[in-house]
């Protein structure tokens, strides 16, 4: 999507999200052994269930959640973070899910969370996943939302992810210095206020936050990506929210994923791969249905 198009998308859906002059600031946290990251961490009622939000590719986590946060802080303590090589994430040389996922934990070591619930989108939900799988015993509970469970199906698919995965390897080394050369140039903090009316140029520097660069290596990455083997042992409450207009993400492969996790609840929006924030009026309330599904289980 062009930046025109991007600021015209996110204009009309002003009008959709709570009106709120910022959202709740953040700061650096080390991670011991990895780096750091921007975490946001807001505390909640007293004695809430913990809610890692985690989000999908290019965004940052801000930009994926926004819409969302005041709702879910009703009934969460709500944890967000920049995941690596994204927005002000860990930089590191390579880029790997399973790291991903074990930074779930390194952030809930930091903050002295001894277990949550992990709500993850597109690439936020295969992290998770592999989080519930290589951490079952910090990871409660599971909402998986626009989420695949394996990219590599249909031959085109096998074709797309293979010749993609062969070129970010090729480029590697030259994606990690201009990452570093990127990163380098952003402000150490992001911007977390924005005009009446301008949620759009916002939104937009968040956006730009990601390197072109590193999201090429996501992509190369996550592309190799397949729980089909261990999907049905993972035990914890899961909800599934499906967008069903996706063109990302195949509407039946997350059905599939949601009949294969044992008792795993599914709710249904109208909405495309952005429906977290283009469509944030009918995600929000189905978000907030899935991580209600999934608390309850606790």
């Amino acid at each position: 999507m062009t930046n025109s198009r991007s600021s015209a998308a996110l204009r009309r859906v002003a009008g959709r999200v709570p009106d709120i002059a910022e959202v709740p600031g953040g700061r650096l946290v080390e991670l011991p052994g990895r780096g750091r990251t921007y975490v946001v961490d807001i505390a909640g009622p007293a004695g809430a269930p913990a809610l890692v939000l985690l989000h999908g590719t290019g965004c940052t986590a801000y930009l994926n959640w926004f819409p969302a946060l005041a709702p879910l802080a009703e009934r969460y303590r709500v944890i967000l973070f920049d995941q690596r090589w994204h927005g002000r994430g860990i930089r590191s040389e390579r880029f790997f899910v399973d790291d991903c996922a074990d930074d779930v934990v390194a952030v809930l070591d930091a903050l002295g969370v001894e277990q949550a619930v992990c709500a993850g989108y597109s690439l936020g939900g295969v992290v998770s996943l592999a989080a519930a799988h290589r951490h079952p015993d910090r990871i409660g509970g599971l909402v998986l939302c626009s989420t695949p469970y394996r990219f590599q199906e249909k031959w085109r698919e096998r074709a797309f992810h293979r010749a993609f995965g062969a070129f970010a390897e090729a480029v590697g080394p030259y994606s990690f210095r201009r990452i570093e050369e990127f990163g380098g140039r952003l402000p150490e903090l992001p911007e977390i206020a924005w005009a009446p009316g301008r949620l759009d140029r916002w939104a937009l520097t968040e956006l730009r936050s990601t390197s072109g660069w590193a999201i090429t290596q996501v992509i190369g990455e996550v592309g190799r990506f397949d729980a089909t083997d261990w999907l049905s042992s993972l035990k914890m409450p899961t909800a599934v929210v499906i967008t069903t207009q996706d063109r990302a993400i195949p509407v039946y492969r997350q059905l599939e994923m949601a009949t294969m996790i044992p008792g795993a609840s599914i709710h249904l929006i109208k909405g495309g791969h952005a429906a977290c924030v283009l469509a944030a009026d009918l995600f929000v309330p189905a978000l907030l249905a899935a991580c209600a599904a999934v608390a309850v289980r606790l």
